[in-house]
């Protein structure tokens, strides 16, 4: 039997962006199912009321990526596993 050898798990360090995204632009538009007024973020809706939403590609700037997050995990990070529910067992 061979052994495989490790290397020790090191912190990957992420590349910082090139400058910070800017804030998102609060926006405000009516429905264009039920004419109610709702706002959105840079161009982006959803209705709460009838539950309309418009297409992502229809915002006023380009979404982020995922490595461009400040919040995003490290990568390697797993979810917490998930306690079993009051059913778990039937």
């Amino acid at each position: 039997m061979n052994r495989r050898h490790h290397r020790p798990h090191l912190p990957e360090e992420r590349p910082e962006s090139p400058a910070p995204l800017p804030p998102p632009e609060l926006t405000e538009a009516e429905c264009r199912r039920c004419g109610t007024y709702i706002a959105g973020l840079d161009g982006r809706y959803a209705c709460g009321v009838c539950g309309w939403v418009n297409d992502h590609s229809e915002g006023h700037r380009r979404l982020p990526r995922a490595d461009e997050d400040p919040d995003r995990p490290p990568r390697g990070r797993r979810r917490p596993k998930q306690l079993p529910g009051p059913d778990a067992g039937s």
